[in-house]
């Protein structure tokens, strides 16, 4: 199948930094309405889009989560010269904040650049020393009072960069996670007859702890859980066979394990055992470090849900630069659909 590349490029440039998902909420809400039976956000902004199922007489209920935030920063102090100190919201690694362009959303978007020292000023010693968070500030080209005009502490910072394809790939900031988000969103709109009730939720905050899939798995207490996520593709030069995670272009992912899950080994059985009834290219993850979704969907339900992850191999996680391949997209939306339609066929006691 093909992707949308113009609907994920819409949702991958959307901001919607950890606790201010605003946009990206208004935006999926217009693009589901159409697509579900029931559609609400809780208090702390998740949106649960329900499909019923035709033949549900157990009444059990199945969640997927996609969170929608994307790793940023919030503004913490503007200095007399204009420039703008941040704090993270999400896990960076320092080097890959060199030479970038952010958006401020203050009182008006505002583009900026993150600022360092020069080389041409640094002494020895700072030029083998590996970057922090704190070398860097935000220029915005304007004066202290320009700045305020517009800008004030507690604004949020999101990454500047727009989506590409690359070869058989697309290459954008913030595919983790709004790739999972596109993926919940087209399956959505070709699920005919789920097994259980879907409750497609696209939740805030994972980014910064799992917060909004730790409530709303409380509110929702599903039987079977499903999350959907990026996960590492660390099959570049330099990476060890053991090291890689995934490889793109291999299939989607069926998630075994990641730091804060053991995935239930009923419904990794369930997922490669339905991956290969449908022919669908897959290939296993245990990721060793990093957790997702999956953890709050497992484990908030008042009786736990038997639950799983269906990942999306990326390279350059967490860097503008994100990349992920069209047809393993492709394979994840043919996965999550078979799973949702045939979940009731398969014995769950075992």
């Amino acid at each position: 199948m093909e992707i949308n590349v113009s609907l994920l490029k819409q949702i991958c440039e959307m901001p919607g930094a950890p606790g201010y998902e605003k946009r990206i909420r208004d935006l999926v809400l217009d693009l589901v309405h159409s697509w579900v039976d029931e559609l609400k956000t809780d208090n702390l902004g998740n949106i649960i889009a329900v499909k019923k199922s035709k033949k549900n007489p157990e009444g059990k209920r199945i969640m997927v989560a996609a969170h929608m935030d994307e790793i940023g920063f919030i503004v913490t102090h503007i200095d007399d010269k204009g420039f703008v100190r941040f704090h993270t919201l999400g896990g960076f690694d320092p080097k890959t904040l060199t030479a970038q362009r952010v958006i401020i959303h203050g009182k008006k978007d505002l583009v900026g650049v993150m600022g360092s020292k020069p080389i041409h000023v640094m002494t020895a010693e700072e030029k083998n020393k590996l970057p922090q968070t704190t070398d860097f500030f935000i220029d915005l080209g304007m004066s202290k009072e320009e700045v305020e005009k517009y800008v004030s502490i507690g604004d949020t910072i999101t990454r500047d960069r727009q989506l590409v394809e690359m070869g058989d790939c697309v290459n954008c900031k913030s595919i983790d996670n709004r790739v999972a988000v596109y993926i919940l969103i087209e399956t959505l709109k070709i699920l005919q007859n789920p097994a259980y009730d879907v409750y497609a939720t696209f939740t805030v905050q994972e980014e910064v702890g799992l917060r909004g899939a730790n409530v709303a798995a409380h509110g929702i207490n599903p039987d079977f859980g499903i999350a959907l996520d990026t996960t590492i593709a660390f099959d570049v030069p330099g990476a060890q066979p053991h090291e890689k995670i995934t490889e793109l272009g291999k299939g989607t992912a069926i998630k075994i394990m990641d730091a804060s899950t053991i995935c239930d080994y009923r419904m990794v059985a369930f997922m490669k055992q339905t991956a290969d009834n449908h022919r669908i290219k897959w290939q296993p993850e245990i990721l060793t470090a990093g957790g997702t979704d999956t953890a709050g969907v497992q484990r908030m339900g008042k009786q736990g849900a038997i639950a799983g992850a269906i990942s999306i191999p990326t390279r350059h996680l967490h860097q503008v630069i994100e990349m992920a391949h069209k047809e393993d997209i492709a394979h994840s939306i043919l996965l999550l659909k078979a799973c949702l339609e045939d979940m009731a066929d398969y014995n769950w006691r075992h």
